[in-house]
């Protein structure tokens, strides 16, 4: 089963006009996927603008829904002696 992700105009954002919004689109939908910036198409402005937009999308519905933040990871190393 695929998952179904909004598109930004879908959730109120508008795009500006000096980026490229098939790029922005891609951002958006890397970001809500759970992306990371890990690759040099990804450094585009378009593409960052996009990431950043669903990012803070993301953080506003997760308040919404009352999560506040999710427990941190944490990586424990010991040495034994």
């Amino acid at each position: 089963m695929e998952n179904i992700y909004p598109q930004p105009r879908d959730v109120g954002i508008r795009i500006p006009p000096h980026l490229k919004q098939d790029r922005f689109c891609a951002g958006f939908r890397h970001s809500l996927m759970g992306g990371h910036l890990d690759k040099v198409e990804y450094m585009r402005l378009s593409f960052r603008e996009g990431y950043r937009a669903a990012k803070i999308y993301l953080r506003a519905l997760r308040r919404s829904h009352g999560i506040l933040a999710f427990p941190a990871r944490w990586k424990v190393r010991a040495k034994v002696s």
